[in-house]
């Protein structure tokens, strides 16, 4: 395939690690939803209980805490690397659509890739003012981030935001993967292959 029609490999890097983040953020959300309010505090926490890695606090913690804090992290930090993937988008310019593409298949992956750019954004960005306008504030994997600001009301605004938006977002990133899957299998073209290091 020629170069030039395909991303780069930063690009490339970003989609992957961001589409794996955004996955592993969901499944650690409904995770920690389950877990109790109340419960023992300690210092050091076997990930997931897998038995793989202990991770170690620098001051005790619930098991909710520490899960809660660990998505507000991981959040910020994909947060970051999407406004570096959306930086490298515009100072870069993606390769052009096939010429096999539709008319319509034209504007609908134009306006997918457009509003999951707005949607990577406003996730976690609805999910640090929720985070902002809570008592606890955040916490940077341990370092003190934003204080906590306590505002109830607006803390329920941007949860209700945060949760709808999420939705609004696994539906479009369904649409993404169908659409991805329907060049490979059904039109069998390279659309898929130009997001590849091969």
């Amino acid at each position: 395939m020629n170069v030039s029609n395909r991303y780069t490999k930063t690009a490339i890097v970003l989609h992957w690690l961001i589409a794996i983040a955004i996955f592993a953020m969901f499944a650690l959300g409904w995770y920690m939803s389950e877990l109790p309010k109340e419960g023992p505090k300690q210092m050091g926490f076997d990930l997931f209980d897998l038995g793989i890695y202990t991770w170690q606090l620098s001051e005790e913690a619930t098991l909710r805490t520490f899960y809660f804090n660990l998505h507000k992290s991981v959040g910020v930090t994909l947060l970051a690397l999407v406004i570096f993937r959306l930086l490298w988008r515009i100072t870069h310019k993606p390769p052009a659509l096939l010429s096999s593409y539709s008319a319509f298949e034209r504007k609908l992956a134009t306006g997918a890739h457009h509003l999951l750019y707005l949607l990577m954004v406003v996730l976690p960005v609805s999910g640090l003012l929720m985070t902002l306008y809570s008592k606890y504030g955040l916490k940077w994997f341990g370092l003190n981030f934003l204080p906590g600001l306590d505002n109830k009301d607006l803390r329920d605004v941007f949860k209700e935001s945060h949760e709808i938006i999420g939705i609004v977002i696994l539906v479009v990133i369904a649409i993404h993967i169908l659409g991805a899957l329907k060049h490979k299998f059904i039109d069998k073209d390279t659309t898929l292959q130009r997001m590849t290091l091969k």
